[in-house]
């Protein structure tokens, strides 16, 4: 089972202008000059999406999140445009936003509105390979209760439209408004899911599968539990670290299903409790998660997270990549803190942009 369970990661990524430091709905322009495997196209036309191949390796995944990163900014250099891997960036123009040519975007602006039109935020996917669709539903469920660790570790999104919004992660708290979005709740089986969905879809509120943003789902493309909780993250340690430690989450539930131990129970209200204070404090905060609701700093639940997970990750192989991950990020702290501080210096969110953009380059350089 543990040899057949590969990952794999899906970046959004913001394009700016570097002379203004606003984004720019020029990601059409840069996907010209990119490969056609590996890039594709956003909601809005200011963001750029990348996609690595399955991996059994966190060192190859590493490689190739990295590869990739390299090749879209040396594209996008050549336009004098910056790829800023985070929830948010600080600058923001509405106008030329919108991608009115594809039908399913257009299906999105129609139907939702200034939801739709609002998302200029980015996100980091992580698949993990579950080829049981009625295991991989079953999974979704089990491993909700540590969502607002992994949630805490990617927070990247303070600043939107030339503000503070008081929150870690401004990107998870607009994306709460969706309607499909959030925990999936307990269901029996890929069956149930589908009639979830079926019902969806009849009713009007979505037009495909793809539309169904829980916090982790079955991928509707591909054979995989998806990750969908996480902001975008400008370095690449870290999402090695959220990577790493969602398959070993995937892996350890996946034999407590097996071996017939009950999950506890998951109550939704304080699912959502919990990822809002994730979003509000990240990391830097108390946090809690929807089976323990006593406030505990967010660096000591992420160490005991890594601990607990250790025999798995003995298993997967990971334990060194992982642990070297999470001692940078603890030493680091989390994105919105860095960028927090790095307004701080001159109260100008041109240095916010910058290191964004400059994080995003050197982990993708760093080795």
């Amino acid at each position: 089972m543990i040899d057949k369970m590969t990952v794999g990661v899906e970046e959004e990524f913001h394009i700016v202008d570097l002379s203004s430091r606003r984004l720019t709905p020029r990601a059409g322009e840069v996907l010209a000059l990119l490969p056609g495997e590996g890039y594709s196209p956003e909601l809005q036309k200011s963001a750029v999406e990348s996609k690595t191949r399955p991996s059994r390796e966190l060192a190859d995944l590493r490689e190739d999140i990295s590869g990739l990163r390299r090749t879209l900014i040396t594209a996008a250099r050549k336009l004098d445009l910056g790829v800023a891997a985070a929830g948010t960036v600080p600058l923001v123009d509405f106008h030329g936003a919108q991608d009115g040519t594809d039908p399913r975007y257009g299906f999105l602006y129609d139907q939702f509105q200034f939801l739709a039109r609002e998302q200029l935020l980015c996100s980091t996917q992580v698949h993990v390979n579950v080829e049981d669709r009625d295991l991989a539903v079953i999974l979704a469920h089990r491993v909700e209760r540590w969502m607002p660790i992994l949630l805490a570790i990617s927070v990247s999104s303070p600043y939107w439209m030339g503000q503070d919004r008081g929150y870690a992660s401004g990107r998870a708290m607009s994306w709460a408004r969706w309607p499909t979005s959030g925990p999936i709740g307990r269901l029996s089986g890929a069956a149930e899911y589908d009639r979830v969905v079926a019902d969806l879809r009849a009713s009007g509120v979505v037009k495909d599968a793809g539309m169904i943003y829980f916090n982790v789902r079955p991928s509707s493309h591909v054979p995989t539990l998806e990750l969908r909780v996480c902001d975008s993250c400008p370095d690449v340690r870290d999402i090695l670290l959220i990577a790493g430690l969602f398959r070993a989450l995937v892996v350890h539930e996946w034999e407590a299903e097996l071996a017939g131990r009950a999950a506890p129970e998951i109550d939704p209200v304080r699912a959502r409790g919990a990822l809002w204070r994730a979003a509000r404090f990240g990391v830097e905060g108390d946090l809690v998660t929807a089976v323990t609701p006593t406030p505990a700093p967010g660096r000591e639940l992420v160490a005991r997270l890594v601990d607990e997970l250790g025999p798995v990750l003995d298993r997967l192989g990971d334990r060194s990549l992982v642990e070297e991950a999470a001692r940078d990020f603890l030493r680091r702290g989390s994105s919105a803190a860095r960028q927090r501080r790095a307004f701080a210096r001159r109260g100008d969110f041109a240095d916010v942009v910058d290191l964004l953009v400059a994080e995003t380059a050197d982990s993708a350089d760093r080795h």
